[in-house]
């Protein structure tokens, strides 16, 4: 598992925005930026939809004020959901991440498999990234939601 003081692996994600399709990488996202990350194991779930991205919309521009250059919500879902899901969460503060296959969620080690249910899912977690590099990591156990929430990690700023 990525832990503090880890470069993020090299990973292409996918972006629906403004119906354009684009894959941005890890270096077009993090280099030479303060990066907060969040990650849900799917877009429209209950906690993920109720709790985990309000809780970043709402304290967008707090999180933003202590230095965060961007605001990223990774999810294994394709980007027309997590496109879908950005719109229906006024998250217009929130880059909504696609990583598709799980590939990104895989090389950092946070991936978990939820057989019949979804397939291969993301851990719930959240991170800051300096310049490509892990400076917070509060990575949840397993059916919990108490390390990854937008105040705990603003709290942690």
């Amino acid at each position: 598992m990525i832990k503090v003081g880890s470069a993020l692996p090299d990973a292409t994600f996918s972006v629906l925005a403004n119906g354009e399709m684009t894959n941005p990488t890890t270096q077009d996202l993090f280099a030479g930026k303060r990066v907060a990350v969040f990650a849900v194991p799917g877009a429209f779930t209950p906690t993920c939809s109720a709790a985990h991205l309000p809780g970043y919309v709402a304290l967008a521009d707090k999180i933003k004020a202590k230095g965060i250059d961007s605001i990223i919500c990774v999810s294994v879902n394709d980007a027309f959901v997590m496109d879908a899901w950005g719109k229906a969460s006024n998250a217009e503060a929130i880059d909504m991440l696609a990583d598709g296959d799980g590939s990104f969620s895989k090389a950092i080690g946070l991936d978990m498999d939820t057989a019949g249910f979804g397939g291969v899912r993301s851990q719930r977690y959240s991170m800051v990234v300096d310049n490509g590099v892990v400076t917070h990591l509060n990575v949840e156990a397993p059916g919990k939601f108490e390390v990854s929430d937008a105040e705990t990690l603003l709290t942690s700023l």
